[in-house]
């Protein structure tokens, strides 16, 4: 039998396998709002077979935004507009999910296919916030280093956040303290300058991402799962790095969360990634020994056989796709042709399934 394709359970909900969409921005939101976009993008990724079906970076407050048209969270009616996706995800086999996040000092940003760069208030731009003064590149502005009074308020944003995402139907949160966002910058040494409680010793940086993470668990429902992102290393000198990585999933693993979601970089831009089919898998497999939670594998994981090795051998609980999926919504159930696993495809597809 496929390890790939066997039943993963977290708490109360069962996945009907370990193929995960990771988080993936489409820039496609409007105030927020998800679109009819997201709906054919998400629900097709849930009939292409995969166990679980997580949005894009979803921000907690409009000034969290990577850019304009991100998905976010902050209000009600971006709840309620949620409900019909999560409805068809599940409808179809999937389990949906929700990252929840803070873009920090890279908020503030066009689209991606229009460059990508700091958007100006005259651009419809705002100002971004950071744990320090300290810009991502010289192209950047300068953020704005948050008060105290403001670094105490935002895990109350994460967990409003999750009290929505619940009412909108989603059975997973993943809180993002990856890639150079927010609660990754309070992280890093590189960003976070701070001299008070939230800065400095690897104990003061990782207070903030902590109180969000046992906000977001008190918040959200015993019985369904808490994942979170890390970047388990800066690839920079003096920055953010495995053995830390390591303190931090022992902790969260502590404040309930269920499983590790193992990826790198973003913290600045010119690290030296030795990128590769599988870079990142290590990450995974060095938390999941040492710290004994689930963990998640990502990064250049594109073939069935690949994928099937990573979670046979316990080097991660499962795999999350990203450019692979984007570019076959159906990559689950021809991994599982390949890997002579039996899975359910939808009735209106079975004259394609191969015999």
């Amino acid at each position: 039998m496929s390890a790939l394709f066997a039943r993963f359970r977290l708490r109360e909900v069962e996945f009907r396998n370990r193929v995960f969409v990771s988080p993936m921005c489409q820039y496609s939101s409007r105030d927020g709002l998800p679109t009819e976009w997201h709906l054919v993008h998400l629900g097709s990724r849930a009939v292409g077979g995969a166990g679980l079906v997580l949005t894009e970076a979803t921000a907690v407050a409009p000034e969290g935004r990577i850019s304009p048209g991100d998905l976010g969270l902050w209000s009600d009616a971006q709840a309620e507009a949620y409900a019909p996706i999560t409805r068809f995800v599940r409808e179809h086999g999937a389990v949906p999910g929700i990252q929840l996040a803070h873009a920090g000092r890279k908020a503030s940003s066009d689209l991606p296919w229009r460059g990508g760069m700091p958007l100006g208030r005259a651009q419809g731009g705002w100002e971004p916030v950071a744990p320090s003064a300290v810009p991502f590149d010289s192209a950047f502005p300068t953020p704005r280093a948050l008060a105290l009074h403001e670094v105490r308020t935002l895990p109350l944003s994460f967990a409003a956040a999750a009290r929505r995402a619940r009412a909108a139907g989603f059975e997973v949160v993943e809180i993002h303290m990856a890639h150079g966002y927010l609660l990754h910058e309070f992280l890093s040494p590189l960003a976070n300058r701070r001299g008070d409680a939230y800065g400095g010793s690897l104990e003061n940086r990782m207070r903030l991402p902590l109180e969000v993470a046992r906000a977001v668990r008190e918040e959200w429902p015993a019985h369904l799962p808490l994942f979170v992102r890390i970047s388990a290393t800066d690839w920079a000198e003096g920055g953010f790095e495995l053995e830390q990585a390591i303190a931090l999933a022992r902790e969260l693993r502590r404040a309930g969360v269920d499983l590790v979601d193992c990826s790198s970089g973003g913290m600045i831009p010119d690290a030296v990634v030795p990128v590769g089919p599988g870079f990142q898998v290590p990450f995974a497999t060095a938390i999941r020994e040492v710290v004994g939670v689930a963990t998640g594998a990502v990064g250049l994981i594109t073939q069935p056989a690949q994928a099937e090795e990573i979670v046979r051998a316990g080097k991660a609980d499962a795999v999350l796709l990203a450019r692979e999926l984007l570019r076959d919504p159906y990559w689950p159930l021809r991994a599982a042709h390949a890997l002579g696993a039996f899975v359910d495809w939808p009735p209106q597809y079975l004259r394609g399934k191969p015999a």
